[in-house]
Formats: structure tokens, C-alpha cells, sequence
């Protein structure tokens, strides 16, 4: 696996004189930092840093908000788990399905059901 472009974490923001506040969106304030026209994956890790969900998108902000927002999504009811987002800018799609199941499989996701090769 190469390392993460980018790693979000939820936090409290410390606002200094002169600087604008930035709304939280799910306890994230460093959400504008993640790409906005790249393909990739995403990693969504728990407090305790266990793997919950690997995803794949053409558009990787975009689609990490759906997790967020979106009633059918499979972390729709652990949404208040994740801690920490890891962003991989990849944009070869082959390449991005690639990752994606070797990642689900080898760090045992917890909440992915689909490319699963290990016994739960």
C-alpha cells in the first residue's frame, strides 16, 4: 500500500485572533483539505485505530460526504465511530479496485461486506 496523501482527524479547532472559525462537519474541521476532483481511496479508522470501512471513488470528497449524509451508506449507523479518514490520491480506476480489495482483506475492514476473501 503507498502512505496516505492526506490524514483528517476529528479535533476541536483552536480559533487565534484574525482567524475565521470553520464549521465541524461530523467532528471534522479539516475536511476542505481533501481533494476535491481526484479519484482514490478513502480509510475510515475508530477511536482505537481498527479499520472500519475502505472505500473507492472518482471523486473522493464527494463521496466520503455520502457516507456521511447518505441512509443507505454501511457506516450509516457507526458514523459517530470514526475518528480518523486516511486519503490515498490514486487515479488509475483498475488500480483503486485493486487497493481497495487487497486493503479490505488484509486489514480485515470491519464494516465492507462486499470483496471479503476472510472468515468474520
Amino acid at each position: 500500500m503507498p502512505k496516505p496523501d492526506l490524514v483528517i482527524r476529528q479535533r476541536e479547532q483552536v480559533i487565534k485572533p484574525g482567524e475565521v472559525e470553520i464549521k465541524p462537519y461530523f467532528g471534522f474541521i479539516d475536511f476542505h483539505k481533501i481533494t476535491r476532483d481526484k479519484g482514490g481511496l478513502f480509510f475510515f479508522y475508530n477511536e482505537k485505530n481498527e479499520l472500519l470501512f475502505v472505500g473507492k471513488a472518482r471523486k473522493i470528497r464527494q463521496r466520503i460526504k455520502k457516507h456521511f449524509e447518505d441512509n443507505v451508506s454501511p457506516v450509516k449507523n457507526h458514523r459517530n465511530e470514526i475518528h480518523k479518514i486516511e486519503v490515498y490520491e490514486i487515479e488509475d480506476a483498475v488500480e483503486r479496485e485493486i487497493y481497495e480489495t487487497y486493503a479490505i482483506n488484509e486489514f480485515k475492514s470491519k464494516l465492507n461486506v462486499d470483496k471479503v476473501f476472510f472468515e468474520r
